[in-house]
């Protein structure tokens, strides 16, 4: 069971935390979290709590019905969703299938403006979160006790990881460091950088070392890993690179108690919080329960997106159809697109009654090799987990036209099945944790930082290759087999684009995938994209904000 962690206080604490009542308007930063005018007295405990647990729920009742956000589709307001769809689906590791939802098409081909909804969900629910991280430290301000100190540096690591991501998505935050009425100044590049860098040095001391803290809450090499992963793109933040901390930042996450999990599915399978070969990678988990944590922003977004009713070993009974991939990601396992085991044109299907059971899908997909496990074998690299079988229907690799799911080869990484057999708590809902922050990420850190400092980065690099058993391993590391690898191991994790912009791929012809540009083939688009827009909403409420070049 997964009591014995940080999921055991939710029900109990975070209810009693939500139950002061928490207000927003998606015109106005400005917003009400907890409002200690509203009556009650303060709960340090429940509000700790929904510090972790704004990472993966979206409001008081669970799936729908007490969102956070005022005025938003609650399911699509979570922390997780809206980070993620702005770093994945521009890139070229996805698409979304139904190009007729809101702001699908830009995202797809890169081409959104200051109006776009999905930029402005990203945008408030980061200031709806830090709103929350204020007020606790208000709250806990001058009290010393011990819990005490070390629960205000994770909700100041937490507040941290916000700004990160503010920093990284528009380049500059709507800032205040108090819970208060006033308006929200502009912090941007280097000063927020520096607020960022600062934050983490002055909490480090106060926080769990490494894999002493319960599973769920942040440690001494979560920050570590923020540090490195704040330093490692310090070129586009500030524009003076730091790869020298970047790599001295990672090695102290790869030199702490954490190792490499020796099997790569397991990092994104149901008891990933409860597997001991998963759980000593994950450094930072967002909980998740079928039960306890339902929504359609965190897991069940990754899991019920990436699959369509009909499939094997589905994991759910709500396949959504929204997510697969794009041929430029099926390139990152094999340079020639001829080499994927796809069914043969003139085959027929048989009749979905004669597919109606796993056994029956794999019977028929065996035939013809078409199976995830074939998939990784011709790949020859365990992190390939994509399906291009029959179940749910026929695939294409790549298609002239958008016109739904099965336009790309499925991606079956997340799973809500468990290593051990057992059954889940929910066949719907995942019980699958998101692991925010992984070991891994500091392997491909510090050869990235070497690599960048004339050193040689192939010992990190093939780490990683050898736990996903690689036929291949890196003899010469380039540009391109750095940025290569960043999407195998890191595939559907919410990184994505930020990683192509610290190469200067996302908007320039250095780099063409099918959809970049909105066409097939793919094109270039303009070097303003690299950040995303401060939505008009917030320009018009907010005189302290500035509008980024270009939008």
């Amino acid at each position: 069971m997964k009591t014995n962690y940080i999921k055991h206080i939710f029900s109990a604490a975070l209810i009693a935390a939500l139950s002061f009542g928490a207000t927003s308007c998606i015109n106005d930063l400005d917003i009400s979290p907890i409002d200690p005018q509203t009556g009650g007295s303060f709960d340090q405990e429940g509000v700790f709590v929904k510090g972790y647990a704004m990472l993966g729920v979206t409001g008081q009742k669970g799936i729908a019905g007490s969102p956070d956000l005022d005025g938003q589709d609650e399911g699509e307001s979570g922390f997780y969703r809206t980070t993620f769809n702005c770093n994945e689906l521009p890139t070229d590791e996805c698409i979304w299938a139904w190009q007729d939802n809101v702001d699908i098409p830009q995202f797809t081909r890169i081409g959104w403006n200051s109006s776009s909804q999905r930029t402005e969900w990203a945008y408030v629910r980061l200031g709806y979160d830090i709103t929350q991280y204020n007020f606790f430290l208000d709250q806990t301000e001058g009290k010393t006790d011990a819990e005490t100190v070390r629960q205000r540096a994770e909700i100041r690591f937490l507040r941290a990881l916000h700004y990160w991501y503010f920093l990284d998505l528009f380049g500059k935050a709507p800032f205040k460091d108090h819970f208060s009425n006033e308006l929200p100044i502009e912090k941007k590049g280097k000063e927020l950088y520096d607020f960022i860098q600062n934050e983490l040095n002055e909490i480090e001391n106060d926080m769990y070392e490494p894999r002493q803290a319960p599973f769920g809450r942040a440690d001494k090499a979560a920050n570590w890993l923020l540090r490195a992963r704040l330093y490692l793109n310090a070129g586009v933040y500030t524009g003076q690179t730091d790869y020298a901390k970047a790599e001295e930042y990672a090695s102290k996450v790869i030199g702490s108690a954490y190792k490499l999990c020796p099997d790569y599915r397991l990092l994104f399978m149901a008891d990933n919080d409860e597997n001991e070969d998963a759980m000593q990678e994950i450094i930072l988990p967002i909980r998740q329960d079928g039960v306890k944590t339902r929504n359609y922003g965190g897991s069940t977004y990754l899991v019920c997106g990436s699959r369509i009713s009909g499939m094997p070993r589905m994991g759910t009974t709500n396949g959504w159809s929204c997510i697969f991939a794009r041929a430029s990601f099926v390139q990152k396992f094999f340079s020639d697109l001829s080499k994927v085991p796809m069914l043969p044109e003139d085959v027929e299907i048989p009749d979905a009654k004669e597919l109606g059971t796993d056994e029956k899908i794999d019977a028929f997909d065996v035939q013809y090799g078409i199976r995830t496990v074939d998939m990784i074998k011709a790949a020859g690299d365990d992190r390939a987990m994509l399906y291009s079988g029959v179940g749910g229907g026929r695939r294409k690799l790549q298609a002239e036209a958008i016109t739904g799911f099965l336009d790309g080869l499925s991606i079956v990484k997340w799973q809500n099945i468990r290593s051990d057999g057992q059954p889940t708590n929910h066949t719907e809902y995942p019980d699958t944790d998101i692991p925010l922050f992984r070991l891994a990420e500091a392997y491909l850190t510090r050869a990235e930082a070497i690599y960048r400092q004339g050193g040689d980065a192939t010992a990190d690099i093939n780490e990683l290759r050898k736990r996903a058993n690689c036929t291949r391993l890196v003899q010469t590391v380039t540009e391109q087999e750095l940025i290569d690898e960043w999407a195998r191991e890191f595939y559907l994790e919410g990184r994505r684009r930020s990683d192509l912009v610290r190469f200067g791929m996302f908007t320039t012809n250095k780099y063409i995938w099918d959809w970049k540009g909105g066409t097939a083939k793919g094109t270039s688009v303009a070097s303003f994209y690299n950040v995303f827009p401060i939505p008009v909403s917030d320009i018009n409420n907010n005189e302290n904000m500035t509008q980024n070049v270009g939008y």
